[in-house]
């Protein structure tokens, strides 16, 4: 699903080069879940961003369900990313005057889906995360948790490939986290491949695999079962 082969980004900085990555090889297959860890530097949200198609890499390929991700000027990459990705955010990203189902439907707007069909299949996808009775209701009026089940029904409506998930327990409490990552789980189990770039380790155990980064290379790649094993 996700094939990255020596992926190198560096930021100019006034006269100086800061570079983040440093020849990152990294294959995701479809349907796994993934948590991408590191501490802040390491680069794993520039990795995140470009595997998001947020930035672009200088040197390395990158390609997505066997797409070429290369040159692409805004228009296409707006596209490619409303065909190939969902993503869920930290603080939410719910637009505050518009109701949950709304939120959900907002993506099929910008696919130029007719309103009825936006709203069935919005109200199916607030269903699948168990809020079809708070589909009338404003973030405002939600908990933290259910803002985030809104997200994940938001970034799953347009029947993404991938999932991006950046920090998207942070926001949130204890159970509710767990609460969040057990419909990710779900979500997985049912076939979806999911990327969750967390700095909590009970949050990276719920996964099936851990990326570790550090200084911008990938030091460790393993299976959540051989941890459990040890």
């Amino acid at each position: 699903m996700i094939n990255i082969t020596n992926l190198h980004k560096s930021y100019k900085i006034g006269k100086n080069s800061l570079h983040v990555l440093k020849g990152i090889d990294f294959i995701v297959a479809e349907g796994e879940l993934v948590a991408i860890m590191g501490s802040s530097g390491s680069g794993k949200s520039t990795l995140l961003n470009i595997i998001g198609m947020l930035d672009v890499a200088n040197e390395g390929s990158y390609t997505l369900d066997g797409v070429p991700i290369k040159n692409l000027d805004e228009t296409k990459a707006a596209k490619y990313r409303s065909k190939f990705l969902g993503f869920i955010f930290q603080s939410f990203n719910l637009i505050n005057y518009k109701t949950a189902l709304e939120n959900v439907a907002l993506p099929l707007y910008y696919q130029g889906k007719k309103r009825e069909e936006r709203q069935e299949k919005a109200l199916n996808y607030l269903d699948n995360v168990g809020l079809k009775e708070w589909a009338t209701h404003l973030p405002s009026e939600l908990s933290g948790g259910q803002k985030q089940r809104v997200a994940i029904a938001r970034a799953l409506v347009s029947e993404p490939k991938v999932l991006l998930a950046d920090e998207p327990t942070g926001a949130l409490d204890s159970t509710t986290s767990s609460e969040v990552m057990a419909l990710i789980q779900e979500i997985n189990n049912q076939g979806k491949t999911i990327l969750v770039v967390t700095h909590e380790e009970d949050i990276a155990k719920m996964c099936k695999r851990i990326v570790r980064l550090k200084d911008g290379v990938i030091v460790e790649d393993t299976l959540v079962s051989q941890i459990a094993a040890i």
